[in-house]
């Protein structure tokens, strides 16, 4: 029988414990960066229905829909001036297209301990589809 094999115990404290530090330090994170990320998201899926359904509707009306949308979803840098732009454009063929662009920049406070600046710079596109009947 080896006496040197009775002497071990297979105890792992130290990488227990630094484990569950980095998962706590992880979770921490993830609490502030998560509704701030998931605000944006819906902020731009926001964006993209409103330029699938511009057909006839003003630039203005569109534009406070946003708005809305982005006080609601809470958003407090959409409501920022020039933030969210809204163009529509007609082409000479009938076929025209309208613009959603978000610019604007969010920051992410870990706890006093480091900042983060998220830059949104979305552009949305899509055709406008007044002349299909």
């Amino acid at each position: 029988m080896s006496t040197n094999r009775s002497r071990q115990r297979g105890e792992g404290k130290v990488g227990c414990i630094s484990a569950l530090l980095v998962f706590g330090v992880l979770g921490a994170a993830a609490i502030k960066a998560v509704p701030v990320l998931y605000g944006n998201y819906q902020l731009e899926d926001a964006a993209d229905r409103k330029a699938e359904s511009a057909s006839g509707r003003p630039e203005e009306v569109m534009l406070r829909e946003l708005l809305q949308e982005a006080q609601s979803i809470g958003v407090p840098d959409a409501l920022k001036a020039r933030a969210i732009t809204v163009t529509k454009r007609t082409a000479v063929d009938g076929m025209g297209s309208c613009t959603v662009a978000l610019r604007y920049t969010t920051t992410i406070d870990f706890y006093g301990v480091y900042k983060y600046d998220l830059v949104v710079d979305k552009k949305v596109t899509k055709p406008l589809l007044e002349n299909i009947r």
